[in-house]
């Protein structure tokens, strides 16, 4: 059984890729081939790039847009761990004071 081996990519290197369809007309797939890119990687950057540039479909988010919510996402994880310790030991002092 093969092991899966996901390649990474610069940030500059995606941003010349997605020039290179841009400026030469040509489509992703013919430049993923030339590259020697996966035309699936090729087409996900192209299209957050666009998404970048505010030329997103409907839904899309931006790559600041994408970060910010994962801030978010990972804030109100901790809130509601915080609430939920707070929460018990409200419940525990109250216990503690009918006592």
């Amino acid at each position: 059984m093969g092991s899966i081996y996901t390649k990474r990519y610069t940030a500059e290197f995606k941003r010349d890729t997605v020039t290179l369809v841009d400026s030469t007309g040509r489509t992703v797939t013919a430049v993923a081939r030339e590259l020697g890119v996966s035309p699936e990687s090729l087409r996900g950057w192209y299209r957050q790039a666009r998404a970048d540039r505010g030329e997103g479909g409907s839904g899309e988010l931006a790559t600041a847009e994408r970060e910010e919510l994962k801030r978010l996402r990972r804030q109100n994880a901790e809130q509601a761990k915080t609430i939920e310790v707070l929460r018990k030991a409200a419940v525990f002092f109250a216990k503690e004071s009918d006592r």
